[in-house]
């Protein structure tokens, strides 16, 4: 198989809510839309052309390269047609390779049958043309195969990103209920913030927000700091390539500084990590930190984006003791920032009405499992002044 040149179908996944952004960031890479699904993009190009692909895109979790489809009414119709595959061209008989599925078929109720079905064809055919196979198992640190199996019809899938993309590599120091890289993009993205003006994050947690911010307003790719990905361990993986490609991406990002990055949060271990976390990711110089409370923030005068992700009761915290938290929003919002706009990253609607602002928009997103919005706030000067919920500005 010649699949380092070959065009074939992509789907790249997201988190809910995201895939608009994702279509965006893909269009923008000159990669035709083919579909877009609710969690997901289709796109079309070779295995090689997926390096750029998971090195650049900002909101995609996987990127998978179709390797083929068949019809499949049992289980052993799987393999018989897997162990056909040339495996021992894709796979070298040394390698890690593991197996994931997602299936809705009679033919199988457990999906670890399919993953073992889709394994056994894999390791079977590799022994049998080199004398060895590869060891296997749950951990994406290899080769990465993922098997979709919806009724009678099968696609088998070389999963190019390995683990997932939403794991940059700069977040070494996590807190508790962190939000993913991923998804902290694209809540970035969806704000509009230009980079130059402005981006001032209380609230900080481990700096992912401000930390994707800088990124963002650089243009550098996310995915330069990665040292794994899935399709590193296809055969015929083109090393000195892809350090072309890193070389190139990196040379294209600004080297200029972006506008002024505020991250504040009251727990100083927060803040020691956030600033720890940014200097992985090489932004440490363009983010201000500061241990504080958050409605001590420094905002520069103008404008500017204000993004807060406040606890919602859902993982953290007790959301009785969260409404003055989220009063003190709408007052530090009304004081201290006119001119700006402002962002609330919440699960918690209820909570969010104690904001007494009027929202300009509510963005749906989720955050895992848990259904969320991001909501902005146009923020006036003078007797334009954010105005109270359910009362026109002025």
């Amino acid at each position: 198989m010649t699949l380092w040149k070959e065009k074939r179908r992509i789907f790249i996944t997201c988190a809910r809510g995201t895939v608009g952004i994702l279509e965006g960031e893909i269009r923008a890479l000159r990669f035709p839309d083919l579909a877009m699904l609710e969690t997901a993009v289709e796109t079309e190009g070779t295995l090689a052309d997926t390096v750029r692909l998971n090195l650049s895109l900002r909101t995609a979790q996987r990127i998978l390269y179709l390797l083929d489809a068949f019809p499949a009414v049992q289980a052993q119709d799987l393999y018989r047609r897997l162990v056909k595959l040339p495996w021992e061209t894709i796979i070298a008989p040394d390698g890690y390779l593991s197996v994931t599925s997602s299936a809705d078929t009679d033919a199988v109720r457990d999906p670890r049958f399919a993953n073992m079905k889709t394994k056994d064809a894999i390791v079977d055919r590799i022994r049998d043309r080199k004398g060895r196979r590869p060891d296997s198992g749950p951990g994406r640190h290899g080769a990465v195969v993922h098997l979709h199996w919806v009724g009678d019809r099968c696609e088998l899938w070389i999963d190019t990103s390995g683990e997932p993309l939403s794991r940059r590599g700069y977040r070494k120091i996590p807190l508790e209920a962190p939000m993913q890289e991923t998804l902290a993009a694209a809540v970035i993205l969806a704000t509009g913030w230009d980079g130059r003006t402005p981006l001032i994050n209380p609230m900080c947690g481990s700096g992912t927000l401000a930390i994707e911010g800088a990124l963002i307003a650089l243009e550098r790719a996310p995915g330069i700091l990665r040292q794994n990905f899935g399709f590193m361990h296809i055969l015929g993986f083109d090393s000195p390539a892809f350090q072309r490609e890193r070389e190139e991406l990196k040379k294209k990002a600004h080297r200029k500084a972006p506008g002024r990055i505020v991250a504040t949060d009251i727990r100083p271990a927060a803040v020691e990590a956030a600033r720890r976390n940014a200097r992985t990711a090489g932004v440490e110089h363009l983010i201000e930190f500061r241990a504080c409370d958050f409605r001590d923030t420094p905002v520069p005068d103008g404008e500017g984006v204000v993004i807060l992700n406040p606890e919602y009761g859902e993982r953290m915290g007790d959301t009785d003791k969260l409404g003055e938290i989220y009063r003190g929003i709408g007052d530090f919002f009304k004081s201290k920032c006119p001119g700006y706009r402002g962002y609330i990253f919440t699960g918690n609607l209820d909570l969010a009405k104690k904001v007494g602002l009027r929202t300009k928009r509510r963005m749906p997103f989720y955050n895992g499992p848990i259904e969320c919005r991001l909501l902005e706030y146009e923020l006036y000067r003078g007797s334009h002044r954010a105005s109270p919920a359910g009362k026109p500005p002025g």
